[in-house]
């Protein structure tokens, strides 16, 4: 069984289903760790740090200075970053940052609109998520072409476990983008994220490279993972058609946000390091084992979700693990599920009958599942070929 094979990384829910039913916890000798299919398992291990590291240096491993930031860190350490971008991400105006990324998505839908076909992730998904995302933190956009390069190699790059030749591009990735914040950090904006950020150093005793990281973190999953997350909602109303367009106008935007979120959501898998001999479930996991999460498995998992394999976009309550769970929850979620949210909107509004044109393709990922190519129109089906 190996979780790597191209039918799994292009749709894995219905082997997910399969590992749930069956064997819903496992040794993968390929990644040395225990995976984990059920709901319950990865909430108890997502709230317990205690037992369960985010910080791998508590088993021993060497992390490398770059790769040391909020969401890599354990109490006690992590308390003080989280607090300090806590703060600084609810002083944020949030009407304001909604104006912003409706600007930009009217600009962008503008000039796509009359198109006969076009590919949804790169001319649309991926330049929306970076310039909203650089407006949130308050800087000008990074180059689109070289942007859209590194996010790629990282994303790859998370699966270097499966692939090891991917390493060295994701270290070399990983530079490219530290020297990019590098210089933001050298220089602070006074607007956005990194202006809030700014006004609140003093008196702060969280390391400068551990605020560089975060700020990184936070740009990669604005325009990455963010961007992911808009094409593959995508997907789901135009090629998979499990929901509809219209649907979303009479929708309560929060709970259709968080199904989108809970059905479609590109982060697969988290991993964990056991710092103590523990049991969870059944399931016997020694000291500094890794644990490996499927989180995209647990977010379907019929014992907490009725119908989980259908869209209902007014389900509630809905406490998916798409952003995670917990202090270590995704850091831009609430960015993110305000871009995926302002998007839905204004296509159902304003282009209600807009419909995949091809085949969605994907990129051979297992952590972040990444679209390579989706081709829609934003015109009815029955205006294609006319000009």
């Amino acid at each position: 069984m190996s979780l790597a094979r191209p039918e799994i990384l292009v749709d894995p829910y219905p082997h997910y289903a399969k590992l749930r039913e069956n064997t819903p916890v496992f040794f993968y000798e390929p990644l040395n760790s225990w995976m984990f299919t059920k709901y319950a398992d990865c909430v108890a291990v997502l709230k317990d740090s205690a037992r369960f590291a985010a910080d791998w240096r508590r088993v021993g491993e060497q992390v490398p200075p770059r790769a040391i930031n909020m969401l890599t860190l354990d109490p006690p350490e992590h308390t003080g970053v989280r607090r300090l971008f806590l703060e600084t991400l609810r002083a944020q105006d949030n009407a304001k940052i909604e104006a912003q990324i409706a600007a930009r998505t009217t600009e962008l839908l503008d000039s796509l609109q009359d198109r006969e076909s076009f590919d949804f992730l790169t001319e649309f998904a991926e330049p929306l998520a970076l310039n909203t995302t650089a407006d949130y933190l308050g800087v000008e956009p990074p180059e689109a072409e070289w942007t859209s390069r590194v996010g790629r190699i990282v994303a790859a790059g998370m699966d270097a476990g499966l692939w090891p030749e991917r390493g060295a591009q994701l270290r070399d990735a990983h530079e490219e983008l530290a020297d990019l914040v590098d210089g933001w950090m050298a220089d602070l904006p006074k607007t956005g994220i990194l202006g809030e950020l700014r006004a609140r150093l003093d008196g702060t005793d969280v390391a400068p490279d551990v605020l560089a990281n975060t700020v990184r973190g936070l740009l990669f999953s604005g325009f990455s993972s963010g961007g992911k997350l808009l094409a593959s909602a995508a997907v789901t109303v135009f090629h998979e058609r499990a929901a509809a367009l219209p649907d979303f106008v009479a929708a309560d935007p929060v709970r259709a946000t968080d199904e989108l979120v809970r059905y479609a959501g590109p982060i697969q898998a988290v991993a964990r390091a056991c710092i103590t001999d523990t049991t969870i479930g059944d399931t016997q996991v020694k000291a500094e084992q890794a644990v490996t999460l499927l989180l995209g498995a647990a977010n379907r998992d019929p014992d907490r979700f009725a119908d989980p394999e259908s869209v209902h976009l007014d389900r509630h309550p809905n406490p998916h693990l798409g952003f995670g769970r917990g202090p270590k929850s995704c850091l831009g979620s609430p960015f993110t599920a305000i871009l995926l949210r302002v998007v839905m909107r204004m296509l159902s509004q304003r282009f209600p009958e807009a419909h995949a044109t091809g085949e969605p393709s994907y990129l051979p990922n297992l952590t972040l599942r990444s679209l390579d190519r989706f081709p829609v129109s934003l015109r009815a089906e029955s205006q294609a070929g006319v000009p």
